[in-house]
């Protein structure tokens, strides 16, 4: 009977993953067929628009050449409208001249001839119609400004669409993700010199397998990528996942996307609880600075109804951590938060924990603390850590310790023992946790310089903790374990990196 429930809800699972698969599916089909509806149309208008454009450049080259024509056929008629009236005074001068030569024939008086002749010499000398030219200015040929569009008409019959360039090809195997960037490499089909660069998309999912079309968030995109790899570095691994696709682009059109690929991109991201953490500490997402003026009045008006409720006085434990106690104000800044799992921090533990317990893997984190933080502690701890312990003075806790107060120490903490730690303090600290190979390590966040390592058994699930008094610490989470990392662990195992009066296995 179990058997078999077993193999049925083997089979709800498969059959349950399998439609989801096809919902999305059909998710996809008619969000691509929304997108075919609307590209063509946008097409049509692009289309619409340069034929438009076409038409509007030979109307104006129409106009332009028959302006042309107009021009010459104006300025030779003019030429050759003044050559005619030219031409005609001309000829009615000499007639005129003609006649009256003519006439001249018929005087007897041979003075009165004489002087006839001169004068009809003098008028043939000064007549137009021996000065004018008779061959016309310009000719009746126009043939220089006629047109053969021929291989213009050619042209527009050979218009095409644009050519576009194929789909690129992803190949996963060549892909890298590491030191949270992520190396996409891609290549063409087949040669083509005519690609101008290319366009990368991405966007972070929880999804495994195919993009998701609902409930996605949108592409981010890079472009004008002139190579066939492209490394997006500086990121933050808050999803499961990442998608890719890239897509080919020539001088005029960019062509189909490559088939989308997702990778892994798991990392480690938490948020620091503020509904645990210590009334005099402000506690955002990422980020914890000390509040000298909080909780103060909330916490004694709790304490007194607890006290008069049970007829006794709780008395806080002394601070025997060497951490400065500060006075506090009876102002209270902020109620305190309805309690769920633990209780709040109290007394001089100045804690807050992460909100996401470790039970298994290798993670990695990274803490700033402001410039003028008197005292702070980076580490982990088990769930049960006490209201009122302080990170490290415990067997459930581990931390790396900085005291800036009155001189600098630094040192590592666990089980109420100090290792105190001959280096410089970082301005970043990163944080190892291997929850199975049972180690805890510390290191320079920029340089990455070992500066100390726990070597234990974690026999339960780990929250990421922190102290901290007068002043502020920014947390990052997301973060693969770096590279450098993974090296300095392999030639640290074994080693004698790690104070042996500190290890111990806690139960």
């Amino acid at each position: 009977m179990e058997a078999q429930k077993e193999a049925l809800q083997r089979i709800i699972s498969t059959l349950a993953n399998k439609n989801d698969e096809i919902q999305n599916f059909i998710d996809t089909l008619n969000h691509t067929l929304k997108g075919v509806q609307a590209n063509s149309s946008n097409v049509i208008a692009e289309l619409d628009e340069e034929f438009d454009g076409l038409y509007s450049i030979l109307d104006e080259m129409k106009e332009s050449m028959t302006n042309s024509i107009k021009q010459e056929q104006a300025h030779k008629s003019q030429e050759l409208q003044n050559q005619l009236s030219q031409c005609s005074n001309a000829l009615e001068n000499s007639e005129e001249l003609l006649e009256f030569a003519a006439r001249s024939l018929d005087i007897k008086d041979p003075e009165e001839f004489s002087k006839a002749a001169r004068q009809i010499k003098d008028r043939v000398t000064m007549a137009s119609a021996f000065r004018i030219s008779l061959k016309p200015k310009v000719s009746d040929n126009m043939t220089h400004l006629m047109v053969d569009f021929s291989q213009e008409r050619q042209m527009l019959q050979a218009l095409k669409f644009l050519p576009v360039p194929k789909a690129p090809e992803i190949d996963p195997v060549e892909c890298l993700v590491a030191d949270n960037a992520v190396t996409i490499v891609w290549r063409m089909p087949e040669e083509d010199n005519k690609i101008d660069h290319f366009v990368l998309e991405y966007r972070k999912t929880n999804f495994d397998g195919l993009p998701r079309v609902k409930d996605e968030t949108c592409w981010e995109l890079i472009d004008y990528i002139k190579g066939t790899e492209y490394t997006l570095s500086g990121l933050k691994f808050d999803s499961k996942y990442m998608n890719f696709r890239v897509r080919a682009c020539n001088k005029a059109v960019a062509g189909e996307y490559s088939d989308p690929v997702t990778l892994e991109t798991k990392a480690l991201v938490f948020n620091l609880d503020n509904t645990s953490s210590h009334l005099n500490l402000k506690v955002e997402d990422s980020y914890v600075e000390w509040d000298p003026t909080g909780g103060k009045g909330q916490e004694n008006k709790i304490k007194g109804k607890e006290n008069k409720g049970s007829g006794q006085i709780t008395v806080l434990k002394n601070n025997t951590s060497g951490t400065p106690s500060p006075k506090r104000t009876s102002v209270s800044s902020r109620s305190p938060s309805i309690r769920g799992s633990r209780d709040r921090f109290t007394g001089e533990s100045y804690t807050v924990l992460g909100d996401t317990a470790i039970e298994s893997g290798q993670h990695y984190w990274e803490v700033r603390a402001q410039k003028d933080c008197k005292s702070y502690s980076v580490g982990v701890a088990y769930k049960n850590l006490g209201k009122f312990d302080q990170l490290g003075k415990t067997n459930t806790s581990w931390c790396i310790h900085v005291n800036n107060w009155l001189q600098t120490t630094f040192a590592a903490k666990h089980n109420n023992k100090a290792k105190a730690l001959d280096m410089t303090v970082p301005d970043r600290i990163g944080v190892y946790c291997d929850f199975d190979g049972g180690q805890l390590s510390f290191y320079n966040a920029s340089s990455k310089q070992l500066l100390y390592t726990f070597k234990t058994k974690f026999t339960q699930p780990l929250l990421p903790g922190f102290m901290v008094w007068c002043g502020g610490l920014a947390l990052t989470t997301g973060l693969q374990v770096p590279s450098a990392v993974k090296m300095l662990q392999k030639s640290e195992n074994g080693l004698s990196g790690s104070a042996s009066s500190l290890t111990n296995v806690t139960q």
